[in-house]
C-alpha cells in the first residue's frame, strides 16, 4: 500500500466514524438524568491543583481554573501541534501567532497583547516547571511528558511571578521518581509528518532518581510558490527537544531536583499571503489557495530556534509545618525569522495575486542572544490547623540583544540592533484561614520593582515601575459537593519599550482590577463536575499595540483604560460507564474606553472598509477606536469532548471526538469589514483499540471538517493574511512499559 492509499483509507474510515460518534454521544446523554441508584459505578477521580504553590483539590480553590487531562491533551497534539493547540480548548483562552511554531500570543478573557516584537510583554505568563518564561519566544517550548496543564484566569501576581495580570498557563513534567515508567509513542500522517515522543524513568540507587524525556516533530513542506514555480518550499518543520532531570532525596526531609532541557526548532517562519481578503467581504476570499503563495522576497521564509535551560529545585521539610523552597532557573535562546512579509510579488503583468499591493516587506527578525535568570525562595507553613501561609523573594534579570533587517530583492537594506536588560525584584506573601468548617477566608501581597535599560544606536533610556499587587478571597462550602467562592486581585504589567526602525516607542505600566466569583459542584455522586464563574476587570493606562498603517510602524501608547465582564462555564460528566464528555463555554465582552483614541487604517484606510469614526489631523484619516472591543478577543468560546469506549477482549475499542467553536473575532484595533474572521468550529476524531497488555493504537484527524480560517492579518497595504492549520490524518502507536 503507497503513502497516499494509507493516508485516504485513514481519512475515509475517520469520516464514516463522525456520524456515528456523535449519535452515540447524543443518545447516550440523557442518562445523565438517571436516578443514582440505575447509574453506572464509574466516578470522576479528583483534579489536584498547584494553583496557589500547594497541592489542593481544584475544588477548593477560589480561582477559575481549567485542567487539560493526559487524553484530552494527546489528542490536541495529534499531528506534530505545537502549543497553539490550547486555543479555543479551554474557556476564555485563544492563543495565535504570527511567527509560526514560535512566539505564541496568549490571550486570557480577551486580554493579552498583539504586538509582534521580539521585546514585546504578555499579560499572559507562561510558568513551565515553576519557571516564569517572560520573553514570547521562550513560551513556544513543546509540551511532552505532561503530568498536568493548568490555566489559571485572571491575575496572578501575588504568587506568580512577574506580569501575570492576565492569567498563567502552567505546565508541569512528569518528576523523576524511585517508580520504573517509561513509554513511546510515534505517529504518521498527511504532509510526512512524524511525531515521536517518549520517556523512561526510575532508582538509580535508593536515594536518587532519573528521568529522560524526547520529542521529535518533522513535517514535509506543502506549500508551492506560484510565482517563481518552485514546489514544497513552506510550512514544514523539524523540531528535537529533550529533558533530563534527577531527584535525589538523601534524608525523608530533603530533596534536589536538576532539569536540564534543550530544543531545537527548523523550518519554515509563518506564510503571510498578500491579498486574500476581498474588498468589502468578510472571511477568506477568492484569491485564497493554501498549497499557493506568491513570493518575491523571504529568503526562503527560514525559521531556526536554538534554546537551553537549567532549573533547580531544592526542599526542606523543617517538621511542625515549616518548609522551604528555592528555586533557580537559567533560560537562554537565539532566534531567527525571515520572511516574504507582505505575502505578494510584482510581476511582468502587474500584482500577484490581484490587489492592492503597495508596499513590498522582506524583513528578519531575531534575537542574537537571550539570557533569562530567575531565583525564588518561599518559606510555607500548614500544620494542618485553621492557618496557613507563605512568604517569599522572586528575582529576575534579563538580558536580550534583537537585530532586526530589511531586504530588497534579497540583498540586505537595512539593520537595527539593540539590547534590553530588565531587572525585577519581588517581595510577596499570603495567609489563609479558617474561618469555620465552612468558611476560608484568604489574602495575598507582593510588591515588584521592575526597571529596563534600553539601548539602540546611542539611544540609552531607563523605565522602571514599583507596583503593590494584592487579592482577596473567600471560599464557603455550602455542603460536602459544593463550594462558592469571590474573589478581588489587582495585577500590574510593567512598562515596555520597543524599537526595530526609526525612534523607540513605549508605554507606562499599565494595572488591572479584577472581580471574580464562582461555584464549583460535583454533582450526581460525583459523576458530574460542574464549575461556573463571572467576572469583570478593569485595566488602568491599557498597553496598546498600532501595528501597521501605510508606513508599517508599530507604535505603542496607553488608553485611558478597558473594561471586560463575562461567564465561564466548565462540564466533565461520566454520561455511562463507557461514555465520558465534557465541555467548556464562555463569554468576554471586552471594550477600549478612552473619549478619542485615535489610530491608523490599514493603508492609512484606504485599503480595507474601516467601519470606525474618522477624525482628519494634519489631513490624514484616523479612525477613533473607543469602544471597539480588544483585539483577537472573540465574545463567544465553546468546546466539547466525547469518549465512548466498548470493552472487548483483551482491551476496548474507543472512539474520542474533540470540538471547539472561536467566535467571530477583529483582529485590530480598529474595526473592518475585512480583517474579521466569523466564527467557525474545527473539530478533531480518533478511533483506536487499547490494549490491557499496555499498547494502542490509533487513527487520528484534525480539523477534519477541512475548515479554512483566518488567524490574523498584517494590514499595512496589503490585505494580507494568515491561516489556521490544514485537514490532516494519521495513525499512531503507544507502548507503556
Amino acid at each position: 500500500m503507497t503513502e497516499s492509499d494509507l493516508l485516504m483509507s485513514v481519512k475515509t474510515s475517520l469520516k464514516y466514524s463522525i456520524a456515528a460518534t456523535l449519535l452515540t454521544t447524543l443518545g447516550a446523554a440523557p442518562a445523565l438524568a438517571q436516578d443514582a441508584d440505575d447509574a453506572d459505578a464509574r466516578r470522576l477521580d479528583p483534579v489536584v491543583t498547584t494553583a496557589q504553590r500547594v497541592e489542593q483539590d481544584a475544588q477548593d480553590v477560589p480561582i477559575s481554573i481549567t485542567t487539560v487531562s493526559d487524553e484530552k491533551l494527546d489528542n490536541l497534539k495529534a499531528s506534530g501541534a505545537d502549543v497553539r493547540f490550547l486555543s479555543a480548548r479551554v474557556p476564555s483562552v485563544i492563543a495565535e501567532s504570527s511567527f509560526g511554531r514560535a512566539f505564541p500570543r496568549f490571550y486570557i478573557r480577551g486580554y493579552g497583547n498583539t504586538d509582534f516584537d521580539l521585546n514585546s510583554t504578555q499579560p499572559v505568563s507562561l510558568v513551565y516547571d515553576d519557571i516564569p518564561y517572560e520573553n514570547p519566544i521562550l513560551k513556544g517550548y513543546p509540551v511532552f511528558d505532561m503530568e498536568s496543564v493548568e490555566v489559571l484566569r485572571g491575575p496572578q501576581g501575588t504568587l506568580f511571578g512577574r506580569n501575570t495580570p492576565g492569567g498563567i498557563i502552567k505546565f508541569d513534567s512528569v518528576k523523576p521518581s524511585q517508580d520504573f515508567n517509561a513509554y513511546a509513542r510515534g505517529s504518521y500522517g498527511t504532509f510526512n509528518t512524524f511525531d515521536v515522543e517518549g520517556a523512561v524513568g526510575g532508582p538509580i540507587t535508593d536515594k536518587l532518581s532519573t528521568r529522560i524525556s524526547v520529542l521529535y516533530q518533522s513535517r514535509d513542506d506543502y506549500v508551492n510558490n506560484a510565482f517563481t514555480g518552485q514546489d514544497d518550499l513552506f510550512e514544514g518543520f523539524e523540531v528535537a527537544s529533550g529533558r533530563l532531570q534527577f531527584l535525589f532525596e538523601p534524608t525523608d526531609t530533603f530533596d534536589l531536583l536538576l532539569n536540564i532541557h534543550a530544543l531545537s526548532n527548523d523550518g519554515s517562519a509563518r506564510v503571510f499571503r498578500a491579498n486574500i481578503f476581498d474588498v468589502g467581504e468578510r472571511g477568506l476570499g477568492s484569491n485564497f489557495d493554501r498549497e499557493n503563495v506568491f513570493f518575491d522576497g523571504g529568503g526562503g521564509n527560514p525559521l531556526t530556534q536554538d534554546s537551553a535551560g537549567i532549573n533547580f529545585k531544592a526542599t526542606k521539610d523543617f517538621g511542625n509545618g515549616w518548609d522551604l523552597t528555592y528555586i533557580f532557573g537559567h533560560e537562554t535562546t537565539e532566534t531567527s525569522s525571515r520572511g516574504d512579509i507582505d505575502g505578494g510579488a510584482i510581476g511582468p503583468n502587474g500584482i500577484i495575486p490581484d490587489g492592492p499591493f503597495r508596499f513590498p516587506s522582506d524583513t528578519q527578525g531575531g534575537i542574537d542572544e537571550l539570557d533569562q535568570i530567575t531565583h525564588e525562595a518561599r518559606l510555607a507553613f500548614d500544620d494542618g490547623g485553621r492557618l496557613r501561609g507563605q512568604a517569599g523573594v522572586f528575582i529576575f534579570d534579563e538580558e536580550v540583544t534583537i537585530t532586526s533587517r530589511r531586504f530588497v530583492n534579497n540583498v540586505p537594506l537595512q539593520s537595527a540592533t539593540r539590547s534590553i536588560q530588565t531587572d525585577a525584584l519581588g517581595i510577596f506573601g499570603s495567609l489563609s484561614y479558617d474561618v469555620s468548617d465552612q468558611l476560608t477566608v484568604s489574602g495575598g501581597l507582593r510588591w515588584t520593582e521592575d526597571e529596563k535599560q534600553f539601548s539602540a544606536a546611542g539611544d540609552d533610556r531607563e523605565l522602571g515601575d514599583e507596583q503593590l499587587s494584592w487579592d482577596v478571597s473567600a471560599t464557603y462550602a455550602v455542603n460536602d459537593d459544593v463550594n462558592a467562592y469571590a474573589k478581588v486581585a489587582k495585577g500590574f504589567r510593567g512598562p515596555t519599550i520597543q524599537q526595530r526602525f526609526g525612534a523607540p516607542s513605549q508605554a507606562d505600566s499599565e494595572t488591572v482590577l479584577s472581580y471574580e466569583a464562582g461555584v464549583k459542584s460535583e454533582l450526581l455522586d460525583r459523576r458530574v463536575r460542574l464549575n461556573s464563574s463571572v467576572f469583570y476587570y478593569e485595566v488602568s493606562d491599557q498597553q496598546l499595540t498600532a501595528v501597521g498603517g501605510a508606513t508599517n510602524d508599530v507604535s505603542l501608547f496607553n488608553a485611558d483604560k478597558g473594561e471586560a465582564y463575562g461567564v465561564e462555564v466548565d462540564v466533565e460528566a461520566v454520561a455511562t460507564e463507557n461514555l465520558l464528555v465534557t465541555a467548556g463555554l464562555s463569554y468576554n465582552k471586552t471594550e477600549i474606553k478612552d473619549d478619542v483614541l485615535l489610530v491608523e487604517g490599514c493603508g492609512g484606510g484606504s485599503i480595507c472598509t474601516v467601519t470606525d469614526p474618522i477624525v482628519v489631523v494634519n489631513g490624514v484619516d484616523r479612525f477613533n477606536i473607543s469602544g471597539n472591543s480588544f483585539p483577537n478577543a472573540p465574545e463567544w468560546i465553546a468546546n466539547f469532548t466525547a469518549r465512548y469506549s466498548i470493552p472487548v477482549e483483551s482491551g476496548e475499542l474507543y472512539a474520542y471526538t474533540d470540538w471547539a467553536y472561536k467566535g467571530d473575532t477583529n483582529f485590530f484595533l480598529y474595526e473592518s469589514v475585512e480583517f474579521f474572521q466569523e466564527g467557525y468550529w474545527e473539530g478533531g476524531l480518533r478511533i483506536g483499540y487499547k490494549s490491557d497488555h499496555n499498547y494502542e493504537v490509533s487513527l487520528f484527524g484534525r480539523n477534519i471538517l477541512d475548515e479554512d480560517a483566518l488567524t490574523g492579518g498584517i494590514d499595512f497595504t496589503t490585505l494580507t493574511g494568515f491561516v489556521n492549520e490544514p485537514q490532516t490524518f494519521g495513525i499512531e502507536f503507544r507502548y507503556d512499559f
